[in-house]
């Protein structure tokens, strides 16, 4: 799948997403108090009598009588907290508030915790979070870790530059450019194994909107992770920064789970088939990721 952009200006005038609840509160549907009903309109039916045989996590859910999730809280349009509000919003928030409901336990309860990539494996294996929907992308090395129901989505990776910037156009010119991402995370790893830039060029922090405040301050030349994460950052700057070039891998974005709960990850495959078959996911895209001037194709849920 490939992800087509339009210009920053109508990406900027998209920007506004709502409809999910504050950090360990619930989340009320509405529309954050911003006049944008979009994410507003999508509601989702809790299931009832949900049984998940042999599924110490779901068990766990039962016991509590809501659902822990771990997300990002500083990438718009995926997984965003407002600074005022404390709502949380975005493609990957909607994702998690169905599979909350298809549990059967109400979205208005889910309690968010937001867990940077570099500690997502740590929190699902620690039980701090029943399952994780935060741009994770699923490869080999953190299912010897955890498992991944998925993918929900497929993204690549992607530059982010300074609006004035010429001399990057795409991942071949970034030799002698000092390059940020997050630690822990797939982007940075990629930098490192392709040798794109030199070993001392490469900036690894604790958050993307750490490694974008940097990139306007001109601390750092380039600021690398999926193109969807980096549409959001440009569309609120849009007289500053841009996305250039083609993305140049493939992300599969999956649902962390504990590993050894099969039947779980079981279950969360068949929530995300079904909201793929029956609308429900091109919904929940139109309403968030697709108002950033994106088009998007559903993946193909990947059992193992």
């Amino acid at each position: 799948m490939k992800i087509r952009t339009l210009t920053a200006g109508l990406l900027a005038a998209c920007l506004a997403l709502t409809a999910c609840g504050k950090e360990g509160g619930p989340s009320d549907g509405g529309d954050g108090g911003n006049g944008n009903g979009d994410t507003a309109a999508l509601s989702y039916e809790v299931a009832e009598d949900v049984t998940v045989e042999g599924s110490p996590t779901f068990d766990q859910m039962k016991k509590t009588g809501h659902v822990v999730v771990g997300v990002k809280d500083d990438q718009p349009n995926l997984g965003y907290k407002d600074p005022t509000s404390g709502e949380y919003s975005g493609f990957d928030v909607e994702i998690a508030r169905l599979i909350s409901a298809k549990l059967g336990f109400d979205p208005k309860k889910i309690e968010y915790k937001a867990v940077p990539s570099a500690g997502r494996e740590q929190a699902i294996i620690n039980g701090d979070v029943h399952y994780y929907v935060g741009t994770y992308t699923i490869n080999d090395k953190r299912k010897q870790q955890i498992s991944f129901a998925g993918p929900y989505f497929i993204a690549g990776q992607g530059l982010l530059v300074a609006k004035d910037n010429e001399d990057v156009n795409g991942k071949d010119d970034l030799k002698g450019k000092k390059v940020c991402s997050v630690s822990g995370s797939t982007p940075i790893q990629n930098v490192r194994d392709e040798g794109l830039t030199e070993p001392e060029n490469i900036v690894e922090l604790q958050t993307y909107s750490q490694c974008v405040s940097e990139l306007l301050n001109g601390q750092v030349d380039v600021v690398t992770t999926d193109d969807a994460i980096l549409l959001g950052y440009a569309a609120q700057q849009p007289d500053e920064l841009k996305v250039v070039g083609e993305s140049f891998t493939e992300e599969p974005y999956g649902i962390g789970l504990p590993k050894e709960d099969d039947a779980l990850r079981d279950k969360v495959n068949d929530i995300l088939e079904e909201a793929m078959e029956d609308g429900t996911w091109q919904e929940i895209y139109d309403a968030t990721l697709g108002k950033s001037g994106t088009q998007a194709d559903m993946p193909e849920v990947e059992r193992y």
